[in-house]
């Protein structure tokens, strides 16, 4: 269960909800100082075709539905982190109430998974979506350029690479109902009926994040000062948050924020989330333009992402993964 001394805010307090449809630049400067504050913002009047939204989660909602065993037929013909998953959140103990499928986004169906015999429809879904949430991404990361005065798709262009490490992961997070009947509890066991762990608090390692959810609240963001603020679900918006990634390339000047998602009630939770990252290869350092409009020495060395990658996944969920990146000249001013 979700302690209780985390302090809780009103749902929505203090989000940036940024509407895409207005002038440019008054977009860029909110983008930036909705990633200085908070790190996490919602969008409306995207462009994302709502058809594309809706069949990719007509179809999520269906796999999602197929018996476990059937399921677990989506595993990848070359063994890897992707595929289907219950419960176990990456390869350190950490669990939650939730299953997924976890999918690259240069992934061709039905060659390099099986869904037992039905996988055209979900992936057809897949290549739309990712190809429209992809899109958005990249705007919104030209618009982040455009704000922090730095060349134009210094960000884009990491993920619009041809061996972009970026992924898609489908969530489905069962209602307390569901965690009851499975277990056996009776109706008037008050402990499941209190906010449960879905996905546990923890900073997204790769650049940009954006993530959609159905009709059902149980997404988390913390704010800097330790307060939690619940965020209401939105059919018309997309949630968009800072990575692990962009916080070091701005300098520190973004913030990666940590987050969670909690069970309640009694109805079902699907978020599809789209994780923007470079390729393995690429070298991750501050941006010189910014250290020099900071006046400020680089606050991390620089790795790649292979690097940063293989450390994240030798970690606990909601450990800090950046302080042992943080560079030398950093440590010496603290």
């Amino acid at each position: 269960m979700v302690k209780e001394s985390q302090r809780l805010l009103a749902a929505d307090q203090n989000i940036p909800v940024i509407d895409m449809s207005l002038e440019r630049s008054h977009v860029s400067m909110q983008i930036v100082k909705a990633c200085e504050t908070l790190g996490f913002f919602k969008v409306v009047n995207h462009g994302v075709d709502p058809d594309i939204i809706s069949r990719m989660e007509q179809e999520s909602i269906h796999f999602f539905a197929k018996p476990v065993l059937e399921k677990k037929l989506a595993e990848p013909v070359v063994n890897g982190p992707f595929g289907y998953g219950l419960k176990n959140i990456g390869l350190m103990g950490d669990i939650g109430e939730f299953e997924y499928l976890l999918l690259p986004t240069n992934l061709r169906f039905p060659s390099q998974l099986s869904f037992g015999g039905d996988s055209t429809k979900l992936g057809s879904a897949v290549t739309c979506y990712v190809e429209a949430v992809k899109q958005l991404a990249c705007e919104i990361l030209d618009l982040m350029a455009e704000g922090l005065s730095v060349p134009p798709h210094t960000f884009s262009k990491l993920i619009r690479a041809v061996d972009s490490d970026s992924v898609l992961r489908l969530n489905h997070y069962p209602s307390s109902d569901k965690i009851r009947s499975s277990t056996g509890a009776k109706h008037s066991d008050v402990s499941l009926s209190l906010p449960r762990v879905g996905f546990g608090e923890h900073t997204d390692p790769q650049i940009l994040t954006v993530l959609r959810s159905n009709g059902v609240g149980g997404l988390q963001v913390a704010f800097p000062d330790g307060w939690w603020v619940p965020v209401s679900p939105d059919p018309s918006a997309f949630c968009l948050n800072v990575g692990d990634l962009l916080q070091v390339m701005t300098n520190g000047r973004f913030i990666s924020v940590r987050h969670r998602a909690v069970t309640t009630g009694h109805a079902n939770r699907l978020s599809t989330v789209y994780f923007a990252g470079p390729s393995v290869h690429t070298k991750i350092s501050p941006l010189s333009a910014i250290i020099a409009a900071g006046d400020q020495p680089p606050l991390y060395r620089t790795f790649t992402w292979a690097d940063y990658k293989k450390f994240v996944y030798s970690l606990r969920l909601g450990d800090n993964r950046l302080d042992i990146f943080r560079s030398c000249v950093d440590e010496r001013t603290l």
